[in-house]
C-alpha cells in the first residue's frame, strides 16, 4: 500500500500526460515554453483570481513574495511554528524575523487569537516593525482568512496564504489561493495537484505584483532579457512540468471528490478511536493529509506498520523546535498547543485513488 500512490494517478492519466510531453519534445521550447502560459491562465481561472505566475517551486514562490512586498532586516513576520520549514526560512533568508505563533486547537492551523497576541506583543517592545502574516492551509485545510484579514486590516499588515497544501480547498465557495494580498501553492509531487518533479505558484489580483514577479522571477529581466532592471533570482517553471500540470488540472475536480470521499470514510469510522479532523461550516478541504490524534502515536504507527500501512508524521518539530531558530529564545510554554501535536499527529494514506477495499483493511486495523 502507497501513502500517496502517483503511480496510480500516472496511470489513470498516462496517454494524455505522454502525449502532452510528448508535444513538448517536438517543439523543444523547454523553458517557458506555451504550455506555461497556458497552465498560467487556467490556474488564475481555477482559483478565481487575475494572475497566477508559475516558478520553480513552493520555497521560491514564498520567497518572491518577500522580495515583492520588500521584506527585509527589522520586520516581523508572523507565521505558524505549526508548519513546513519553508514557511519561516524564507522570512530569515529576508534577513527579516519570523515571529512564531501556536496553533487552532481544533483546525491545526494558525490561532487567529494567539496571532493578534504576538502582533501587539511585538508592537509594545518596538523592536521589530510588524509587516506582513503568513497564513498555511495546513493538510488541506484553508486557515481562517475571515478573522486573520480582519487583523492585518486592523494592524497595516500584508498577508500571504501560503496555499501549498490547500490548493483545492475553498471558504463558502472562495478557493484557496485567492485569500490575501498574494498567495502561493507547490507542485512538489505529494501535493494534492502536483507534477513530475518541483513547481510552484504564485496567485494575486494585483496588477504591480504580477509584473514585479515576472520580472523577479527571471533574474529581474526588463523588457529585454539582457536588460536586469533590478536583481531577482532564476526561478522559472520548465515546459514539461507544465504539460503534465495541464493534464492533471483538468482531472482535479474529480480528484478533489475522491479525496472527501475518502476522508468521509475515514472519520465516520476512526471517529470513535481517534480525535479526528474538524471541518468548520463553510470550510472545504482538499485533503492534502489525513491525520490523527493520539496520545500513543508511536504505538498505534507501528501496529500500522506491521499491518503493511504506512503512515507519516507532519509535523514532528515545530519551527521553534528548530535548531536554526534556537536564537529566538522560545519554549515548548509559547506553543502549548502546537507543541502538543507536534508530539500526537500522524496522518493515514490519502490520495484519490485509494480504494474503499484498502480504506476499509485501514480502518479495521484501528479496531
Amino acid at each position: 500500500m502507497q501513502f500517496i500512490d502517483l503511480a496510480a494517478q500516472y496511470e489513470h492519466l498516462k496517454t494524455r500526460i505522454d502525449s502532452r510531453i510528448q508535444t513538448v519534445l517536438d517543439h523543444g521550447c523547454y523553458i517557458m515554453g506555451p504550455e506555461v502560459e497556458e497552465l498560467e491562465s487556467q490556474l488564475a481561472d481555477y482559483v478565481g483570481v487575475k494572475h497566477a505566475i508559475t516558478c520553480a517551486n513552493g520555497t521560491d514562490a514564498l520567497q518572491l513574495c518577500m522580495m515583492v512586498l520588500d521584506i527585509k532586516e527589522g520586520d516581523a513576520v508572523f507565521c505558524p511554528t505549526f508548519t513546513f520549514f519553508a514557511t519561516a526560512e524564507v522570512v530569515a533568508f529576508a534577513n527579516a524575523t519570523p515571529v512564531f505563533v501556536d496553533s487552532d486547537v481544533q483546525t491545526f492551523n494558525i490561532c487567529p487569537v494567539d496571532l493578534e497576541k504576538r502582533i501587539l506583543e511585538v508592537i509594545s517592545e518596538g523592536k521589530l516593525i510588524p509587516r506582513a502574516i503568513i497564513a498555511v492551509d495546513l493538510f488541506g485545510l484553508p486557515a481562517n482568512y475571515p478573522e486573520i484579514q480582519k487583523i492585518a486590516d486592523k494592524y497595516g499588515l500584508k498577508l500571504i496564504e501560503d496555499a501549498a497544501q490547500g490548493f483545492g480547498g475553498a471558504i463558502n465557495g472562495q478557493r484557496a489561493g485567492s485569500f490575501g494580498d498574494i498567495a502561493t501553492t507547490s507542485f512538489f509531487p505529494a501535493k494534492p495537484l502536483g507534477c513530475y518533479g518541483d513547481g510552484g505558484a504564485i496567485f494575486t489580483n494585483n496588477d504591480d505584483y504580477a509584473t514585479l514577479l515576472k520580472s523577479l522571477r527571471v533574474h529581474g529581466k526588463g523588457s529585454d532579457k539582457y536588460d536586469n532592471v533590478r536583481i531577482g533570482i532564476n526561478s522559472r517553471l520548465d515546459t514539461i512540468q507544465a504539460a503534465v500540470l495541464l493534464e492533471k488540472l483538468a482531472v482535479f475536480p474529480q480528484e478533489l471528490v475522491h479525496r472527501n470521499r475518502a476522508a468521509s470514510f475515514y472519520s465516520t469510522r476512526l471517529s470513535d478511536r481517534f480525535v479526528t479532523p474538524i471541518l468548520p461550516a463553510g470550510y472545504t478541504s482538499s485533503w492534502a493529509q489525513y491525520t490523527l490524534i493520539d496520545d500513543k502515536r508511536e504505538a498505534v504507527m507501528a501496529e500500522y506498520k506491521s499491518k503493511g500501512v504506512p503512515t507519516m508524521i507532519y509535523y514532528g518539530t515545530c519551527m521553534h523546535q528548530q535548531t536554526a531558530f534556537s536564537h529566538l529564545n522560545y519554549s515548548d510554554a509559547d506553543f502549548p498547543i502546537a507543541s502538543l501535536l507536534a508530539k500526537q499527529v500522524f496522518s493515514l494514506p490519502m490520495h484519490p485513488y485509494i480504494t474503499e477495499t484498502s480504506l476499509e483493511s485501514i480502518c479495521l486495523i484501528s479496531k
